[in-house]
């Protein structure tokens, strides 16, 4: 049976939080045991298991390695949780819902079926149950054998319309390419993303802490944006910055300056 995670949760990071639980009941392995065998220590598994904290994406595939589940549908599960939290405290919406786009959870719109599919499967998987994917998607709108591909939504931005905007809330980060990675000196992590959907990039930390700062350039002489940790939450989660038009061939830069000095540390690629 799945585990209940704890109530006031958003939707989506309670899917996250019931799947990480059952796929660490299928390992057998306590906390200190977690821990041992990953890269993130017991008090950290203890808050991403009690939905405290929203884990790194990292954290979510070793865990998946752990269950012996391919990552890709939980990294899924995580990306929908990390859309739904980084959107707090954001504006509300004023411009239509790009053609064809299914919002998650919507009555009646196929997209809420099909995720609802990706977080029982997620769950279930390490306890042998990838059966019920067939039903679900079976009793999904429109389903049929390109049903899962509408769980993808439409970007709301393309190119310079992208320019200083999350890549969250825009619908961007639901199929990046890591362009470059780079960990800071202190231990953060940080990485360059690309999404040719909507011709932007834009930079993220983690592993970070309050006051460390991350800057993303354009080589083209284009805006700078910049993010910056704010809180222990923040501290414990991916940061974006906003995003940068980024057309082929073209490079873009980001720098770290963290809180406890030692000097700004900065990596780039081409797109």
């Amino acid at each position: 049976m799945t585990s209940t995670p704890p109530g006031g949760l958003p939707p989506e990071r309670a899917r996250l939080v019931s799947a990480l639980r059952e796929l660490r009941t299928g390992t057998g392995l306590s906390l200190a045991a977690l821990a041992a065998k990953t890269t993130f220590s017991k008090s950290s598994w203890e808050r991403y298991l009690n939905g405290k904290t929203l884990p790194p994406g990292q954290a979510v595939r070793e865990l998946c390695r752990l269950a012996g589940e391919p990552e890709g549908r939980c990294v899924a599960l995580w990306e929908l949780a990390e859309a739904e939290w980084s959107g707090r405290g954001a504006p509300a919406r004023t411009d239509p819902p790009a053609a064809g786009e299914a919002e998650a959870g919507r009555p009646g719109g196929g997209g809420g079926a099909v995720l609802a599919v990706i977080a029982s499967v997620c769950a279930l998987a390490a306890g042998g149950l990838s059966v019920v994917l067939v039903l679900l998607v079976g009793q999904s709108a429109g389903s049929g054998p390109g049903a899962p591909s509408s769980a993808v939504p439409s970007p709301r931005c393309r190119a310079a319309g992208c320019e200083g905007r999350s890549p969250m809330q825009m619908k961007c980060g639901t199929d990046p390419r890591t362009l470059a990675s780079h960990r800071t000196a202190g231990g953060a992590h940080l990485e360059l993303r690309y999404s040719a959907r909507c011709g932007a990039g834009w930079a993220r930390m983690w592993s970070t802490r309050i006051g460390d700062r991350l800057e993303l350039n354009a080589a083209d002489g284009g805006p700078a944006h910049s993010a910056r940790i704010g809180d222990g939450v923040a501290a414990q989660s991916y940061v974006y910055t906003p995003m940068t038009e980024a057309r082929p061939g073209t490079t873009i830069q980001a720098c770290f300056r963290p809180v406890a000095g030692g000097g700004r540390e900065c990596f780039d690629a081409r797109v």
